[in-house]
């Protein structure tokens, strides 16, 4: 089973050669090393690259456990970089294991970072590295490196490169899709069994045992309590505060404001959430708070609450919010105020627009509906478009299979598979 990505090869095609580092972040497990030691290897070699000059270290496996102390990184690489006017290639795979977790809270800056800066300065040398922590290389090697640093971040499989792999039409592929996920292992395995325990084992044993050890937690349950209540409320609006009652009053737990602030920090730095901020669409300015958080892939999210939880309009929501990060599109949380008048009194209203969604100068602005059955569910649906004077795109997404079709005040709906397996579905 051979899955392309090109949206992420086109990307290091792009910048080969460019003099700077290429940081390849993402989730561990979500094929950031399939993505750079195959595809990524393999165009290099369609180009006339030698294996000889390319040079690959996989720091997470035991065969390169010396390689993690920065100076034997370092000797090794410019062993291998034989020849000064000839080009190579180094790809450095899972570099946080480069990082001692006293050089993370330290006040240097990590001996790792003079590893890449010797080999930046290396004329005839480009270089690639893989992570799975974002404050360690989407913050810090941008800062460190000062505009010499180009992230390319990968995601979990899109419902498009999953259905690259499944064996069954679109609505199917959307049942396997919304329970399981795309991380891309899944794919391999036969049975849901396989799935589930690889899902619920990739969570506890990889992404919480990470974060605990990398950030030298000793109260472990709050994280992990804190990881069930985020992933019970995608979609729905929430702020440190609340979830602190939360802990209160359902887990009869006390946990700080602070605490829970510094936990979530940890899960957006692992991949494992993101959040979506709310914007005032008339007033064109963010409001602080509450926010939304999504998680990264629908299967983790299903696995850590033991599947006990699929609710299809949030995951849904939470599906199409991947897929406009994965094309590019910054996403905020719309908020549309409405004034009116009941019993002669003026009153105001603030209307939800699922998905604010900014490229550059595209917008668009999108509603996941899942079902519009009635009349009034679809009136519901549209007041929020409808109170939006701009000229940019109004789209609907919904479950069933329909053709795109437009009102009279120019909204589009169209089916969600539409929208994710057709790139450019946008633009219709």
């Amino acid at each position: 089973m051979r899955i392309s990505r090109d949206r992420y090869l086109d990307k290091l095609i792009a910048r080969m050669g460019n003099g700077m580092i290429k940081v390849v972040t993402g989730a561990r497990r979500c094929g950031k090393t399939f993505l750079l030691f195959e595809l990524f290897e393999d165009y290099l070699r369609s180009q006339g690259v030698d294996d000889t000059h390319i040079v690959e270290v996989v720091l997470d496996d035991m065969a390169y456990a010396d390689m993690r102390d920065p100076e034997r990184l370092y000797a090794y690489v410019k062993s291998r970089i034989t020849n000064p006017t000839d080009r190579y290639y180094v790809l450095l795979d899972e570099v946080q294991y480069a990082i001692s977790n006293e050089e993370m809270h330290g006040d240097e800056p990590p001996r790792l970072y003079g590893v890449l800066n010797g080999l930046l300065r290396m004329r005839n040398v480009d270089v690639y590295v893989t992570g799975s922590n974002s404050r360690m290389l989407s913050t810090d090697v941008m800062t460190e490196f000062r505009g010499r640093g180009d992230e390319i971040r990968v995601r979990p499989l899109s419902f498009a490169e999953f259905m690259q792999a499944y064996d069954g039409d679109a609505q199917h592929g959307w049942a396997e899709y919304v329970m399981f996920g795309g991380m891309p292992l899944t794919l391999s395995m036969r049975t849901d069994e396989q799935k589930t325990r690889y899902l619920e084992s990739l969570f506890s044993e990889t992404y919480l045992k990470d974060i605990v050890a990398r950030n030298g937690l000793r109260k472990s349950q709050e994280l992990d309590d804190l990881t069930d209540v985020l992933a019970s409320s995608i979609g729905a609006l929430t702020n440190p505060s609340r979830i602190r009652a939360t802990f209160d009053s359902v887990l009869h737990s006390s946990i700080s404001v602070n605490t829970i602030t510094q936990y979530i920090g940890y899960l957006e730095e692992a991949f494992i959430i993101e959040e979506a901020r709310r914007y005032d669409v008339k007033g064109r300015k963010y409001i602080g708070s509450p926010k939304k958080y999504y998680f990264e892939d629908m299967g983790l999210r299903n696995a850590r609450l033991g599947f006990r939880q699929v609710e299809q309009t949030h995951i849904m929501e939470n599906i199409v919010y991947n897929e406009l990060r994965t094309r590019g599109y910054n996403v905020d949380v719309g908020v549309v105020e409405q004034r009116s008048r009941h019993d002669g009194e003026q009153y105001r209203k603030q209307l939800e627009v699922d998905f604010v969604a900014n490229l550059g100068s595209q917008r668009y602005y999108i509603q996941s509906a899942y079902q519009l059955p009635t009349e009034e569910k679809i009136t519901q649906e549209k007041a929020s478009l409808l109170g939006i004077d701009d000229s940019f795109k109004k789209i609907i997404l919904v479950r069933d299979v329909v053709k795109p079709a437009r009102d009279d005040r120019g909204i589009l709906t169209m089916s969600v598979y539409d929208f994710l397996l057709d790139a450019n579905s946008l633009t219709i």
